[in-house]
């Protein structure tokens, strides 16, 4: 871990949020892989006649800018929640952990405190 970029979060929220940026970064490039294998499928099932054709030579084309496109934005988008995780996932472990305080607290009410306060 980078300690400049991990000056801001103590240790134990530092974690955490790498662990987090990890998930992001594996399910973004799953679901990267996921759309490059899609369209070599569409394209290798697809009858290559149909590509000779001007529709075929649009989509051909159009399927190769789509994954040019996609590739170049997830892998802009990993850079960058590299660059700010700490902004980006400190705000989400806080807000997160308030939640969680949140719902405790709650959950340890009495249950006369639930009721409308306007019954009987």
């Amino acid at each position: 871990m980078d300690q400049k970029k991990s000056k801001g979060l103590d240790p134990a929220t530092a974690a955490r949020a790498e662990a987090m940026h990890a998930r992001d970064r594996q399910c973004a490039l799953i679901i990267l892989a996921a759309l490059w294998a899609t369209l070599i499928y569409t394209y290798a099932v697809v009858p290559h006649g149909f590509f000779s054709s001007p529709i075929g030579l649009v989509l051909a084309v159009s399927g190769a800018l789509l994954l040019v496109f996609n590739t170049s934005s997830v892998l802009a988008m990993l850079s960058h929640y590299r660059e700010d995780r700490d902004h980006i996932y400190g705000q989400d472990l806080h807000n997160l952990d308030l939640n969680r305080k949140r719902l405790r607290e709650l959950s340890l009410r009495p249950a006369h405190v639930d009721t409308d306060p306007g019954a009987p």
